[in-house]
This record gives structure tokens, C-alpha cells and sequence, in this order.
């Protein structure tokens, strides 16, 4: 820090002062001469340390400096006054603003003219303090001051603030009328404003209003639309305000102008355009910066384009813009994905020399691992975590039990999670629901009870889908009465069922033909508003159906569609099988022709199912037909159509017909199983025992 001289004069001081770069030190030399005996501050020295002092680690000494100028008895000019309620503005204190500006010519000798109205004005606003910004402009009409452009253009931010976007159009208006020629700052408030809020329309109107009024828009108005116009999905007005930037001879893209349309484009999927825009970006010889790379290594990898992302990752480092932990995070994910482990563990590395490793890059490498069924060196970086001193928050506990549990290490997730409860860890709802599920989906729910009250004790409440694995463990158990009482445990635990929950139940009910208790279930969701889902409905038809019930199942086939259902192949397919089942395969039939009205196509099971109904009845030629349709539908007969084709034939001692489509199997690649040489030897022996 430079020192004070021994002769002091404000001239010398404010020398001082330039010359010291860092505004703690600069305020530090304030301090000092300030107690320098005989000296005493110019108004330029109080100025210039005033505007030293917006940020918001020092507007706390404004105060003091002001109280300084007030004792000193020092006459500034308007400008000192200014910047002092410009401070408070900037940090949200209006009322500190509004003290200042009543007692303006107490402390600076000096009269509030209409810069300082302005600032004052534009403090409110900036606080959100609309309805005293109002009063506070109809005060100063009364006080003779004339407003000016700046006035105009403020009241015109007020009424974008409050979304009053008709009364500043007719405040622009009336401005034109009365003479105050609105400028590019007015038009742009207004546009500004109007694309945040989605009204793209209007906002273009009032851009191409502009220069039929003489006002040339600036490179901002035009970045405005084009952001505007991409965040509303409408690429195509995007790309036609930056053609007409292009050619606008008055203003030219600047960086910010790069970027959104980089961004943009990235993010509709047009990788091709982006790199288009950014190559002319360097032919132009505008600086790319991190957010250019950034956005381009983002869009890259999220479209799975990793070498171009590592293309763009190479030539940032050529033009010597250092990747921050962000792109680094995301080059680290998109190689994850793609399975590209070397390159991943490669750039983990330099990451380390470059001191770029934050506790999202060990989510992001641990995440991936898991993914890639890289069990030990996730457990491996896990480890290594503390001695870097990076410290494992909530999503990293989750990301750990998450994909232990997923790839079978159970009892090592039940470790982790015990240890990170005895050692204070921050642990969150998607720790403990990941172990539930893992502990559900191996049928250790007696386990699970336990995790459910450390749950409770560390502070986290169980949602709905904790609940909902819970229950659906127990109905795939078998342990439907746990599940019931579990279900009507819920709302105790602060818990509300969910659609899902009421399916779980009744599938279970269902399977168990427990069909009065699913129906009561069905009336629970209707009362509490939950309408029965397609899910719902398919579910209860399949028990019916299982259970031989098919006109109950006909008849709540009926009420779905009534209650606005659209089936989709799954439940055609249900119903389509309990009437095969019963011989009716002339209605299962006609049920099948009828799939095309619900835009429902029919698959490989469809088929099957009929072409196994009508051997059954034994109707050659429609289950032939099927067979047809199978091939005509550019479908790929399985194994099991093979085998009820075989055994169909059989029964009707079409042996070497049988023979045929089992050479035609073997021809397609779909090898028989043991069911396929039953049939077939069965057959053969029928055929021995006839003859």
C-alpha cells in the first residue's frame, strides 16, 4: 500500500488515492489523511472515494463518509450528493437514498436537481418499492422540476416492473405526442421486458416500430428477441432477427450476440448451425469466452457428440481460455454416458493438476462408475474423497447407496448409510429411498422397517415413492395384509397415497382375486379425486380375465372407455386372451380389427395370442391367416409362435408341415427349446401309435 506524504494537500491525496488500485487499501488512506492534522477532504477526494465504495462489502462506510462531508461543512457539488444515492440504489436502500435527498443541501450546501430526482426515482424501483416510486414522481412535479427523458424512461421501467405493459406502450406514445423523443433505452426497457414475460409478438412489434420512428435499435435489442424467440421454442424468428443483425450497417453482433445463438441452437438440436455460427465467431475475430465453450461442450454432449465436445474442449485450451469445473464436470458426464471410461479417468486427472474438482465432479464420476458396473473404482474415488478435502454432501450418499444397491452390494450400501448416520453425514430422502427399494426389490423387508425408523429419527420424512416400494415389496411378497396396513399407516408417517400406490394394492388384490377389496379400493381413489388410470383398469381386467371372470372384465372394458380411457396394446392384449380362453375367438377377432381406431398396433403377443385361439378351435385357416399378418407386419415370429404353430399343426397330424416351419425357425435364427422337441416327439408318437 503506497504511504501517506508528510504535506499533505487534496491535489496530492487524490493522486494517492488513483494510484492505489484495491478499494480497501484506497479507503485505508482515506482514513488516514483524514486525521492528518490541518488537512481537510476537496470535494473531488470525497467523490472519488464515494465511487470507490458501491460494491456491496463497502457501502456500509458510505454513511460515514457522508457525516464526514456534513462536519467538514464541505460545499459539493450536486455529482458528490448523486453518487452517494446511486450507492444506496445499487444495494437496494431507498430509504437510506430518501434521507439523503431531504437532507441534500444540509450536508452538501448543494440543491436537489432533476439527476437526483431520477436516482432517486430508479432507487425505488430497483427495491421493488413501485407504488412510493409513483408518489414519489407526482412530488416532484409539485415541487416545479420538469421532468426529462430520463424521467420518462424510468416511470416506463415502473410500469414493465408491475407487468403494466399497455400503460408504458402508452406511456411511449404520449411521449412521442408531448415532444420527449424516446430513445433506444426506452424502446429496449419496454422490449426487454415484454420477451422475460413471453409476449415475443408485441415485443417485435415495438422493435420494428423503431426505425419507422428514427430510433436505431442497438445490438442489445437485438440479442433481446433472439434469446427471447429461442426460449420460446420458435427458432425460426431467432434466426431471422440475426439475419437482419447481420445486415443491419449500424450495429454489428458483439459476443453476447455469439452466444445466445450458439446457446440456442444448441439446445433445439441444430449442432451443425452452432458450429457454423461459432466459426464465424473467429473469422470475425470475436473472443470466444468460457460461456461460448461452455454452452458448445454442453450441447455437444448432451447430444452424445463427444468428439466434437472434445474438438471444441482442445482448441480451448489453444486459444487460452481455461475451462472451469462446469465444462470439465460435463465433458466428465458425456464421457460417462457413452461407456468411454479411459478418457474419463484421463481427464479426472487433469483435473486434479488443475485443482478443478468440486464435490459435483465426485457425484458425476461416482454416478457414472455405477453406470458403467465400475463397482470398485467408484468405491475406489468414494475413498479417496476425504483426503482431498472435499466433503460428501446429501446427493453424494445418494449417488453411493443409489448404485451399490442397483448393482447388488447391499450389505456394503446398508454400511455406508450406517456410517454416514454415526458420523453426522448429510444424508436426504433419496438415500434412504434407494436403500428401501434395493432392500424391497431382494424381499428383505424385514429390514426395512428399520430403515424406515432411522429415517424418521435422522429427519427425513418418507414420500410417496419410499411408501409406494414398501408396499409394492410386500405385494411381491405375497405379504398382502403388511401391505394394507402399511397403506393405512401412511398418513400417520405424513405421507398421502398416490395413484401408484392405489395400483400396487389392487394389482396385488387382483392377483389374489381379492376383487372386492381392489373395487373398494378403485371407489377410495374416485372419492379422494385420483381417477382410476389406464394402469388401473388393466390391471384389474388381467385378474379378472386370470380368474375366468371375462364378463366382468367385458364390462369394465366398457366403463374405461367411457370414463375417456384409450386402451393401449397391453390391455387389448388382456382382453383379447380371456376370450380366446373362452372360445370366443370371433370377438377377439373383431377386437383385433378394431385396434387400428385407437391408433393401437398390434405386437408379436397380439398375434400370438390369436393364432393360438383359433388352433384351440381348431380353425387351420384363420390361424394360418394370422400367421400371415405376423410376416406381413414386418414382425419377427419368436419361439413361441413357432411352438403354438407346431403344436396347432401337430394336432391336426400335419407333421410334415410342422417339420417345415421348424427348418424355417433354424432358418431365421430362433433356436427351439425343450417345449419345441416336446411337441414334436409327441407327435411323432401319436403318429406311431395311429398307424
Amino acid at each position: 500500500m503506497a504511504s501517506s506524504p508528510k504535506s499533505l494537500s487534496p491535489k496530492r491525496v487524490m493522486k494517492l488515492l488513483k494510484s492505489e488500485k484495491n478499494p480497501h487499501s484506497a479507503l485505508s488512506i482515506f482514513d488516514s489523511v483524514t486525521r492528518f492534522p490541518g488537512y481537510f477532504h476537496s470535494p473531488d477526494v470525497f467523490h472519488h472515494i464515494l465511487k470507490r465504495l458501491f460494491d456491496p462489502k463497502f457501502v456500509a462506510h458510505v454513511s460515514r463518509i457522508v457525516e464526514l462531508i456534513r462536519t467538514q461543512k464541505c460545499k459539493c457539488p450536486e455529482d458528490v450528493a448523486l453518487t452517494v444515492i446511486k450507492a444506496y440504489a445499487k444495494n437496494s436502500m431507498p430509504d437510506q437514498a430518501l434521507d439523503i435527498f431531504k437532507r441534500m443541501h444540509q450536508i452538501f450546501g448543494c440543491e436537489p436537481g432533476i439527476r437526483s430526482y431520477n436516482s432517486l426515482l430508479n432507487a425505488f424501483i430497483e427495491s421493488n418499492k413501485w407504488d412510493e416510486a409513483e408518489s414519489f414522481f407526482l412530488y416532484v412535479e409539485t415541487m416545479g422540476l420538469s421532468p426529462n427523458l430520463q424521467t420518462y424512461n424510468i416511470l416506463i421501467k415502473i410500469s414493465c416492473r408491475k407487468k403494466q405493459f399497455d400503460k408504458a406502450n402508452e406511456l411511449l406514445n404520449w411521449m412521442w405526442k408531448q415532444g420527449f423523443k424516446p430513445d433506444v433505452f426506452s424502446y429496449g426497457t419496454l422490449i426487454n421486458s415484454l420477451a422475460k414475460n413471453g409476449h415475443m409478438s408485441d415485443a417485435l412489434k415495438l422493435f420494428n416500430e423503431m426505425p419507422e420512428r428514427g430510433v436505431t435499435p442497438d445490438v442489445t435489442c437485438y440479442n433481446i428477441l433472439m434469446d427471447g424467440f429461442f426460449k420460446k421454442g420458435d427458432i425460426l424468428n431467432a434466426k431471422e432477427i440475426w439475419e437482419r443483425l447481420l445486415k443491419d450497417p449500424s450495429v454489428y453482433p458483439n459476443i453476447p450476440s455469439y452466444n445466445i445463438m450458439i446457446n440456442g441452437l444448441c439446445k433445439c438440436g441444430k449442432f451443425d448451425e452452432s458450429f457454423q455460427i461459432w466459426h464465424r465467431m473467429k473469422k470475425n475475430e470475436r473472443g470466444q469466452d468460457l460461456f461460448t465453450y461452455s454452452t458448445l461442450i454442453h450441447g455437444l454432449c448432451g447430444s452424445g457428440n463427444l468428439d466434437g465436445a472434445t474438438r471444441v474442449y482442445k482448441e480451448m485450451a489453444e486459444d487460452g481460455v481455461s475451462p472451469d469445473v462446469v465444462v470439465y464436470n460435463t465433458l466428465l458426464n458425456g464421457y460417462l454416458r457413452e461407456g468411454r471410461i479411459k478418457e474419463c479417468l484421463e481427464l479426472w486427472k487433469v483435473m486434479g493438476k488443475e485443482g478443478c474438482r468440486s464435490v459435483v465432479s465426485y457425484n458425476v464420476l461416482i454416478r457414472g462408475l455405477f453406470e458403467n458396473k465400475k463397482v470398485d473404482d467408484a468405491i475406489s474415488i468414494w475413498e479417496l474423497l476425504p483426503e482431498k478435502d472435499c466433503c460428501a454432501d446429501s446427493t453424494t450418499y445418494g449417488v453411493l447407496v443409489h448404485g451399490l444397491c442397483k448393482n447388488g452390494y447391499l450389505n456394503k450400501a446398508l454400511s455406508i448409510l450406517e456410517e454416514a448416520e454415526n458420523g453426522g453425514g448429510d444424508l436426504d430422502t433419496f438415500a434412504y429411498s434407494s436403500m428401501i427399494n434395493g432392500l424391497c426389490k431382494e424381499g428383505r423387508l424385514d429390514e426395512v422397517v428399520g430403515i424406515l425408523d432411522r429415517m424418521t429419527k435422522h429427519g427425513c420424512k418418507p414420500n410417496p415413492h419410499v411408501c409406494n416400494a414398501v408396499i409394492n415389496g410386500f405385494v411381491q411378497a405375497s405379504k398382502l395384509e403388511d401391505a394394507l396396513r402399511f397403506f393405512g399407516d401412511m398418513v400417520s408417517k405424513g405421507c398421502s397415497p398416490t395413484v401408484v400406490t392405489y395400483n400396487t394394492l389392487i394389482n396385488g388384490l387382483s392377483k389374489a382375486e381379492r376383487f372386492s377389496e381392489a373395487y373398494v379400493l378403485v371407489k377410495e381413489m374416485l372419492q379422494k379425486g385420483w381417477k382410476p388410470n389406464l394402469f388401473t383398469y388393466t390391471m384389474l381386467m388381467k385378474g379378472l380375465c386370470q380368474c375366468d371372470k371375462l364378463d366382468m372384465a367385458l364390462n369394465l372394458w366398457c366403463q374405461a372407455l367411457e370414463k375417456g380411457i384409450k386402451p393401449d396394446v397391453k390391455m387389448h392384449n388382456i382382453i383379447i386372451h380371456g376370450l380366446c380362453s373362452s372360445g370366443k375367438v370371433e370377438d377377439a377377432l373383431q377386437l383385433y380389427s378394431e385396434m387400428k381406431q385407437w391408433n393401437c398396433v398390434p405386437n408379436l403377443v397380439t398375434h400370438n395370442t390369436l393364432m393360438e385361439g383359433f388352433y384351440k378351435v381348431r380353425d387351420f385357416a384363420k390361424a394360418s391367416e394370422i400367421w400371415d399378418h405376423i410376416l406381413q407386419d414386418g414382425l419377427q415370429p419368436d419361439i413361441i409362435s413357432y411352438n403354438i404353430t407346431l403344436k396347432g399343426l401337430c394336432s391336426c397330424h400335419r407333421l410334415s408341415d410342422a417339420i417345415g416351419f421348424l427348418n424355417d425357425a433354424i432358418d431365421r435364427g430362433v433356436l427351439p427349446t425343450a417345449i419345441t422337441w416336446n411337441i414334436l416327439v409327441r407327435a411323432v408318437l401319436d403318429n406311431i401309435a395311429l398307424t
